[in-house]
């Protein structure tokens, strides 16, 4: 018996990364597994559906994609030092560890220690080669053996379970349109983007620009400020706080290319699914970025570099050879699929 870790995502509000990746993957394992959860006052995974406490078996395994604590989830620490099953774990990224002035204070103070109790677990997945790298690496900085092996494993890149966009390979009717999807917030550089965005237009160059994310409360309020600002005064400019994801896909088959200034990733599903839509990507040139970028359909951009993602930007919303040789690429290249991604566990776990 396989029982699947939906801890977070029961409760959750909103569709974050890490809430479509564990949906997503739950639609695709479907009957293989049982949805379980964790309950802090009887501190023990219950049945999703029947609330009923999971009697584990020994070759049993619990499956997680979340993170956790020992403040969050109390007395799970023990469960894990000493589990009545087997355990296996995906990991996401080390950015609380590489980033904390950036990141969610609660998430800096967590990441240590989830990091340390994955180290006990029988099996981990790591969701790119960067950040399996970084993962082994806190370990060995720490002195922590692992119980286990850490391997990669590919994402999906079907984000809502549609099939493959197939698009014409030629000039976009109207307006070209760029978008950036991820939560508002400086790890995701959207006020460097604007930065951007405002000097073409300030030359001249015609083009709209869709930001789409939920703010984030603790950093993201000034950025919220200067792009209500300059809704109101650049009419060729976009924020959507919230879409579902029908008026998402509209956004991607209207859009020129999809950006993505990112400081750090432990993968970059956006970009994996903007060629998934057809849609060329630009991003920043990071070692993750480059592990899905390399294939083509994508333009790399040095972090943080101005006149590097200007020159990339101007070309691709002017140069309309550069442009169709791009999404000519995006739409022959093979993705990976969330179906792939649930056989693979599934089968490790048997």
């Amino acid at each position: 018996m396989i029982y699947y870790d939906i801890t977070k995502m029961g409760a959750a509000q909103h569709r974050s990364g890490l809430m479509r990746l564990t949906s997503r993957l739950m639609e695709e394992l479907g009957g293989h597994v049982t949805a379980v959860v964790w309950d802090n006052s009887r501190r023990a995974f219950l049945t999703h559906a029947q609330k009923i406490a999971v009697n584990f078996k020994p070759a049993d395994w619990l499956l997680t994609v979340e993170m956790f604590s020992e403040a969050e989830r109390p007395g799970f620490s023990d469960f894990v030092q000493h589990p009545p099953c087997r355990l296996a774990a995906m990991f996401h990224d080390a950015i609380p560890i590489k980033f904390p002035h950036i990141t969610w204070p609660q998430s800096v103070q967590r990441h240590p220690e989830y990091m340390k109790l994955l180290a006990s677990f029988d099996r981990t997945w790591a969701i790119s080669e960067a950040t399996r790298q970084d993962f082994t690496g806190f370990w060995e900085w720490q002195g922590v053996a692992s119980k286990g092996p850490v391997e990669v494993i590919e994402l999906g890149a079907d984000f809502d379970g549609s099939k493959r966009v197939q698009r014409d390979a030629r000039p976009t009717p109207g307006r070209p349109a760029l978008v950036c999807v991820g939560i508002v917030e400086p790890r995701k550089n959207q006020g460097f983007l604007l930065d951007v965005a405002e000097t073409l237009w300030g030359e001249g160059v015609n083009f709209e620009l869709h930001v789409v994310g939920r703010v984030n409360p603790h950093f993201g309020r000034p950025l919220l400020k200067r792009m209500r600002t300059l809704e109101d005064r650049q009419k060729l400019f976009h924020f959507h706080a919230q879409v579902s994801d029908r008026e998402l896909g509209r956004l991607y088959a209207n859009a020129r290319a999809v950006v993505f200034p990112t400081i750090a990733e432990g993968c970059g599903l956006p970009l994996l699914e903007a060629l998934w839509r057809g849609v060329p990507c630009v991003c920043s040139d990071l070692p993750v970025l480059r592990e899905n970028a390399a294939a083509g359909g994508c333009l790399l951009a040095q972090v943080n570099d101005r006149l590097d993602w200007q020159k990339q930007l101007r070309g691709l919303l002017k140069n309309e050879a550069d442009y169709q040789r791009l999404q000519t690429e995006a739409m022959a290249r093979p993705l990976p699929r969330w179906a792939h991604t649930a056989r693979t566990l599934l089968q490790a776990l048997r």
